[in-house]
C-alpha cells in the first residue's frame, strides 16, 4: 500500500483510512499504515491478553494481531466476521488490527477534525483523538497508541530511563510543548519535571502553541518566553509538521530549536521533518532520548 500520498509536508493535511467495526465508522492516519491484507490464518498465543488474537508472519516479519472490536468494548454478538487486517507501524512496533471492512482513504485538513469533548472522551481514559464530521458518516479517529498501551503497558513511555538519570539540577528554561493526548501530555510533563525541566508551557494542539508564540512575538517576549519547542505530529486544528513549517518561516521565531516527539517517526517521516527544519525527531517511547536531546540543545542555547 502506498502511504506517501500527501503532496507536501506541513500543509496541515492528512490521509485517513476509513474502516468499520460493528457498523460503526472509524479512522486511522495513513501514515501509520504499512499495508492492508485479507484475513489470514492466525496462530494463537497461550495466556496472552484477551484482545490479542495471536500472530502471523507475512514476509518473514512476525506481527501481533489485535482484535480491535474487542479492544473497543464490542461483544461478539452481532458483530460481523472480520474480513481485513490493517497492518500498522508506530512507536517502533508492527501491529495488525482486524476490522470488518476497509472503505477507503480521505484527504482532510486537521482543521476539520474536532477534538472530542468530555461527554464522549473521559479525561485520561478516552481512545478517540478526533471526529471527522464533513464526510457522509461521522468518522471517529482512534488513539491506537492508547489502545496498544492498555493491552501492552510496556509499550508506553520508558519512565525507567528517567529514574536512571538520578538527581538532576532544576532548569527553568521555558519550553513550549504541544501534545493533544492529555495522558501523554501529563506523562511527558512528569518525566521532564523529574529530569529538571520545570518551566513547561503546555498546549493541546499546534494552533494553540502557534497563537502563544505569536503573542510572545507581538509583546517582544520570545527570548524570555520560549527557548525550545517540543511537538507531536498528529493533533487536531494544526499538526506538528505545520507548526514546524510556520516557525521556520517566521523571522522572529526561526532560530528556536524544535524537537518532534511522535509515535510516527519512521524513515519517511524523518525525511519530511528534515525538509521542514526540525532539529531532532524522536519516537515517543524514547523519553530518555528526548531528555538527552533537550540537554544538548540547552547547552547550545546557553552558549549563545
Amino acid at each position: 500500500m502506498d502511504t506517501n500520498i500527501l503532496l507536501e509536508s506541513g500543509t496541515n493535511e492528512l490521509e485517513v483510512l476509513e474502516f468499520t467495526i460493528a457498523g460503526n465508522h472509524y479512522g486511522i492516519n495513513v501514515a501509520k499504515v504499512r499495508e492492508i491484507l485479507p484475513m489470514t490464518s492466525i496462530t494463537p498465543i497461550p495466556n496472552s491478553h484477551p484482545c490479542i488474537e495471536g500472530i502471523f508472519m507475512p514476509r518473514e516479519t512476525i506481527i501481533t494481531v489485535i482484535n480491535l472490536g474487542k479492544a473497543l468494548g464490542f461483544s461478539n454478538d452481532g458483530v460481523q466476521k472480520s474480513d481485513m487486517l490493517i497492518v500498522t507501524n508506530f512507536n517502533n512496533l508492527n501491529i495488525a488490527f482486524d476490522v470488518n471492512q476497509v472503505l477507503g482513504i480521505h484527504r482532510v485538513s486537521w482543521t476539520d477534525i474536532v477534538k472530542p469533548d468530555a461527554t464522549v472522551n473521559t479525561p485520561g481514559a478516552g481512545i478517540a483523538t478526533g471526529i471527522i464530521k464533513k464526510l457522509e458518516s461521522l468518522i471517529i479517529v482512534l488513539d491506537f497508541e492508547r489502545i496498544v498501551e492498555e493491552i501492552c503497558p510496556e509499550t508506553s513511555l520508558k519512565m525507567s530511563e528517567i529514574r536512571e538519570l538520578g538527581e538532576r539540577e532544576r532548569n527553568d528554561i521555558p519550553i513550549v510543548f504541544a501534545e493533544d493526548s492529555p495522558m501523554l501530555q501529563q506523562l511527558v510533563t512528569d518525566a521532564l519535571n523529574a529530569a529538571g525541566y520545570t518551566n513547561l508551557h503546555k498546549f493541546s494542539n499546534g494552533q494553540e502553541a502557534w497563537d502563544y508564540l505569536q503573542e510572545l512575538k507581538k509583546n517582544n517576549g520570545v527570548e524570555y518566553g520560549v527557548k525550545c519547542i517540543i511537538t507531536d505530529i498528529e493533533m487536531p486544528q494544526m499538526d506538528g509538521h505545520r507548526l514546524v513549517r510556520l516557525v521556520r518561516s517566521d523571522e522572529g521565531l526561526k532560530h528556536l530549536p524544535v524537537i518532534v516527539f511522535s509515535s510516527l517517526i519512521n524513515d519517511d517521516m524523518k525525511r519530511k521533518g528534515e525538509r521542514l527544519g526540525a532539529d531532532a525527531q524522536i519516537s515517543k517511547p524514547e523519553i530518555g532520548e528526548l531528555v538527552s536531546c533537550i540537554d544538548n540543545l540547552v547547552q547550545t542555547i546557553l552558549k549563545v
